[in-house]
């Protein structure tokens, strides 16, 4: 499939966002502004790409972006201000360390707040569509996959490295087992509702 630009008249930046679903560790997000010729065969969607081709990838984009901006907000401001708030907001921190500022956004989903007073657009299934918004889903999907390898090492019998934080039966068995992390979310179900877990 190949993706376009989706404007090439004005300094356009897509953002998007990894680790919603998961149950532990950040939810992170990467905003990239691309150059107008800018063209890459592989890129799509992070999630229709193998790990592999997202690690191929991430130092392409990174290169040749004229800027991108990558933020992680953690479990304890989740917990917070739930999930939907602390993906927007760590798709406005993204956007914060842009230079220059873009002056529209492209937004991968269909929620987001207003970044101060640029206009935005939100697609759904954006990043299998724009190459900005396909750009950032894959800095964000690498980003956060690095940092949930950096804690595997301290907890490894949730098996991160594996499962990245995602609800999986090895995940859960986990949980059962040794009881949660201070990097679990605990607004989430982290057990389904058969399975009690003393929080």
């Amino acid at each position: 499939m190949l993706l376009l630009n989706h404007s090439s008249s004005i300094l356009e930046c897509g953002t998007d966002e990894a680790g919603r679903g998961c149950i532990a560790g950040p939810v992170t997000a990467a905003a990239v502004i691309l150059p107008k010729k800018f063209k890459n065969l592989i890129l799509n969607d992070s999630k229709q790409l193998s790990e592999k081709k997202r690690d191929i990838l991430k130092p392409i984009i990174e290169y040749q972006a004229l800027c991108f901006g990558v933020a992680h907000v953690f479990q304890e401001d989740i917990d917070k201000i739930n999930i939907l708030n602390a993906s927007i907001l760590a798709m406005h921190l993204s956007i914060d360390k842009l230079k220059p500022i873009p002056k529209f956004i492209i937004v991968d989903g269909n929620k987001f707040k207003p970044y101060k007073d640029i206009p935005f657009e939100t697609i759904i299934k954006g990043d299998s569509k724009y190459l900005s918004i396909a750009a950032a889903s894959v800095l964000a999907k690498t980003h956060r996959d690095l940092y949930m390898h950096s804690i595997h090492k301290e907890f490894p019998m949730y098996n991160w490295k594996q499962n990245k934080g995602y609800p999986t039966k090895e995940h859960r068995a986990a949980i059962k087992k040794y009881g949660i992390t201070k990097y679990h979310r605990k607004s989430f179900r982290l057990l389904p509702k058969q399975l009690k877990l003393n929080l």
